[in-house]
């Protein structure tokens, strides 16, 4: 019986799950959780570092005897250590509004076709490379951990960047797998600032005794890893705090179609390229149901989703990923905002307010994949939603009613199963992550949704479509 202990942060959750397997089953129990709360410092949003290890050393100690830790994390956001190996700044948060001016100071040096061209990113100003422009710690780094690597090297000393957390940065040429030295040498960043690139699934050091193991260090790789299939034409939709939808692919693609489009590649744990769009997701019904406790009153997450089903259908619709909508604070107010702006009716109750956001996310699904069949020429007949939002039933119905394919929902706990997978891989226990996604298939409880596809829903995705370009 090999014990793993995988740690699996959000950007607000962080957990610790053990698990158990005997050659042919996985079994897991999250045995510790707080909240992933940033900080302020010097007026910057910060991740809260001290506060998370403290975390991480509680969980160890529950955990008992183990064979290996490993850690995965939302992407892009990084520590900058100075030659002492300590952390310069606690690390900024990527909705820090630092970068909100960073890409127009890029784009003054490298313009976006050509940054896209290198690395294939989505172009956020969010993404590492535009946040170290904006850090005024750089000319004193001496090494750039990113996140899970960081949680890593506090416990083993030892520093390393794992490939597919390396993807999410704007700075990593995909087809070659190594820096980009077209990218950093443009913007006068020295390629010895970051540590050696390992692949998923690698013992990078030991704490007590025990191996650790990077895996696929974005979060979003791990649920990948996870995903209970192999066909070719599912698609895969990790949702929890953001919404990362896409397909795999043997190669990247990078065209000035996909660019215009801001479809992103990233390194998967098997090696292949993970084609997909960022998206926001359920952070934006969990920031509504923040606001409203702050102004009418404590809401279950059960009673918005009662209180959306019950308002009108297809009444007004957001771009998800609005600039205006991206910030905390105030967001009910904000999508009333945006609707005003672009002459829709005002959603006024609790529950136009959120049938609002989950109709536009189930639509941007579906102006997601029909993208990425533009750019890739592949179809879909089932998307595979996997993480936090396999527990919104309401989500993922109005997310086959929008595709007119069907949604199945499962695994819940994908990014943990990804992890574990992955420890179990390196541990020599599993063979490979197509091993580990059979026994997946055969484990975990899935569920299949079915949602009748309207002349409703094409009329409502038309609509949509108008209203964004208008927005823009």
């Amino acid at each position: 019986m090999k014990k793993v202990l995988a740690f699996d942060f959000g950007a607000s959750t962080g957990r610790a799950i053990k698990a158990y397997f005997d050659g042919k089953e996985i079994k897991y129990e999250e045995i510790h959780r707080f909240e992933n709360t940033p900080k302020i410092v010097d007026g910057h949003v910060c991740h809260d570092v001290d506060m998370i290890f403290s975390e991480i050393k509680e969980a160890i100690d529950k955990a008992g005897e183990i064979d290996s830790i490993a850690f995965d994390t939302w992407g892009v956001d990084y520590a900058l250590l100075d030659k002492e190996g300590k952390i310069i700044h606690e690390p900024f948060h990527y909705r820090d509004e630092r970068t909100k001016d960073a890409l127009e100071k890029a784009f003054s040096k490298m313009s976006a076709d050509e940054i896209y061209a290198e690395t294939g990113n989505q172009i956020m100003n969010i993404n590492t490379l535009f946040q170290l422009l904006s850090d005024e710690n750089l000319e004193k780094a001496d090494k750039l951990l990113f996140m899970p690597d960081l949680f890593s090297y506090l416990l083993t000393g030892e520093k390393v960047c794992e490939i597919s957390i390396a993807s999410t940065s704007q700075m990593l040429d995909l087809e070659n797998k190594k820096w980009s030295s077209k990218v950093l040498d443009c913007f006068g960043i020295n390629e010895e600032l970051f540590p050696k690139l390992v692949n998923s699934a690698t013992v990078m050091g030991t704490y007590k005794g025990i191996p650790v193991i990077s895996v696929a260090g974005h979060d979003t790789q791990c649920a990948v890893a996870a995903m209970p299939t192999e066909s070719e034409n599912a698609a895969f939709l990790s949702c929890g705090t953001w919404s990362l939808i896409g397909c795999e692919l043997d190669s990247p693609v990078m065209t000035k179609e996909s660019n215009a489009l801001e479809l992103s590649n990233e390194m998967g744990a098997n090696r292949k390229v993970n084609f997909l769009k960022n998206i926001s997701g359920l952070w934006l019904i969990q920031e509504t149901r923040r606001d409203l406790e702050k102004t009418d009153r404590k809401y279950s997450y059960n009673e918005l989703e009662m209180l959306a089903r019950d308002s009108e259908k297809f009444r007004s619709f957001i771009d998800p990923d609005a600039p205006e909508l991206s910030a905390h604070g105030n967001l009910p107010d904000k999508i009333r905002d945006y609707c005003r702006k672009t002459n829709q009716p005002v959603p006024e109750t609790v529950g136009q307010v959120v049938r609002c956001i989950y109709e536009s996310l189930a639509l941007k699904y579906r102006l997601a994949l029909e993208q990425i069949r533009e750019c890739t020429g592949k179809s879909f007949d089932v998307l595979h939603l996997m993480g936090g939002g396999t527990n919104d039933g309401f989500l993922c119905e109005l997310a086959s009613e929008s595709l007119g394919i069907n949604v199945v929902a499962g695994p819940v706990e994908a990014t943990a199963l990804g992890n574990i997978v992955l420890q179990l891989i390196a541990l020599g226990e599993i063979e490979s992550v197509s091993e580990g996604r059979k026994i997946i298939a055969e484990t975990e409880k899935v569920k299949t949704f079915r949602g009748e596809h309207t002349t409703d829903w094409d009329e409502a995705f038309e609509r949509f479509c108008e209203i964004i370009k208008k927005s823009t």
